[in-house]
């Protein structure tokens, strides 16, 4: 299928589009390195689990590790929350040591985002991924936060509102025109990782609150692909079963779907549809160029309802962010970064003023930014 061919098919906007209904994405997926390789690999998942273990070597040494025989990257988070308030006071404190630990390595991080170009001026930045979804994660932000302040940087850095897992659902909701939230209840949303794809219907809530603040997960289905090793073509084949069936369950319960499903995506999505990187922990090659996944879906689900189907496909860091979008209309320019397998990043600036009732009255709406959006890759 032609390139000019797929952006029909999308028939609203470019994949992985600057610019958006409520923000611009100033830059999204920036891979920064320093001498010792990718910045965002100081700051994952796994260099947690490093620092964790470096803490707990002096302790094997003497027979007196807290954790036993337990690999590091094994120990589940609850494990390690629970360490932490824990009557065992050694293991309470490896952990809060490693907190230490990763939260410096966070803030070097983020230090060297904000010096960027594409992230100058942030006010605020969010903090998603499942690492977020842990006592630990929530401390370490707040850790990197003062260490940041305390090196002069004037910003907010706090843990994403919503559960990381709903985030990558809700902010699908911010990639689709405003005529959505008029005439239906709700649409489809995916969020594909390396190891799960999720998909769910989103009810706007749109009566309750035009910001979208009162969005909500109405029904989300989970699939460990990484457990089954399937195939691309496999993986396309039960991703479209699964969001026939929320069609049907909808359906069912008179919730009205917009022919609409908004996607987040690991890489650099380009405006056709393709990946260019970033999706290579993703079941076969979709970086391919005769690899579309918006195309094969439309091909699979051409209609919702009794009308075209119509799918944007956006980077899953950028989606996850986008969750965020009515609370940080007392803001101007801000940032989400997501620690998972690597470092997802997305730095936005609000296009317009969010109306509506139903708003965080923490996080009140008041003024916006109007910058042209440009993808900035460093």
């Amino acid at each position: 299928m032609a390139t000019d061919e797929l952006v029909k098919t999308t028939g609203i906007a470019n994949h992985g589009a600057g610019r958006l209904p409520s923000v611009d994405v100033d830059s999204f997926n920036i891979e920064m390195k320093d001498d010792d390789g990718f910045l965002g690999d100081r700051a994952s998942k796994g260099a947690f689990r490093e620092i964790l273990d470096r803490w707990r070597k002096p302790l094997r040494k003497t027979g007196e590790d807290p954790f036993g025989k337990e690999p590091s990257e094994s120990i589940s988070k609850k494990t390690l929350d629970a360490m932490l308030v824990g009557d065992d006071t050694e293991a309470s404190a490896v952990v809060h040591s490693a907190i230490e630990d990763f939260a410096q390595e966070l803030a070097y991080v983020t230090r060297r985002f904000l010096k960027s170009k594409a992230w100058a001026k942030t006010e605020r930045i969010v903090v998603g991924g499942g690492f977020r979804d842990s006592r630990l994660g929530e401390l370490a932000i707040a850790r990197a936060e003062i260490i940041l302040k305390s090196d002069g940087f004037k910003i907010d850095m706090l843990p994403i509102g919503h559960h990381p897992d709903e985030a990558g659902l809700l902010g699908a909701l911010h990639l689709a025109p405003s005529w959505i939230f008029e005439g239906y209840d709700g649409i489809l949303a995916v969020d594909i990782g390396g190891t799960n794809i999720r998909c769910g219907v989103v009810e706007t809530s749109w009566k309750k609150a035009k910001d979208l603040s009162k969005a909500s997960v109405w029904k989300a289905e989970l699939w460990r692909h990484a457990d089954d090793e399937p195939t691309r073509e496999g993986a396309v084949k039960r991703l479209t079963k699964m969001l026939k069936g929320l069609i049907e369950e909808a359906d069912n319960e008179d919730l009205k779907l917009a022919p609409f499903i908004g996607i987040a995506c690991p890489g650099v999505i380009k405006e056709d549809g393709s990946i260019e990187k970033g999706a290579q922990n993703l079941p076969g090659n979709w970086e391919s160029s005769k690899f579309n996944l918006p195309a094969s879906l439309i091909e699979g689900i051409p209609q919702v309802g009794e009308h075209d189907t119509a799918i944007l496909m956006h980077n899953d860091g950028v989606v996850q962010g986008l969750s965020e979008v009515p609370f940080m209309q007392d803001v101007e320019r801000w940032g989400v970064l997501t620690i998972g397998t690597g470092l997802g990043n997305a730095r936005f600036t609000n296009r317009r003023k969010e109306s509506g009732n139903g708003k965080d009255k923490d996080r009140d709406s008041t003024e916006n930014g109007k910058k042209k959006s440009k993808n900035d890759k460093e």
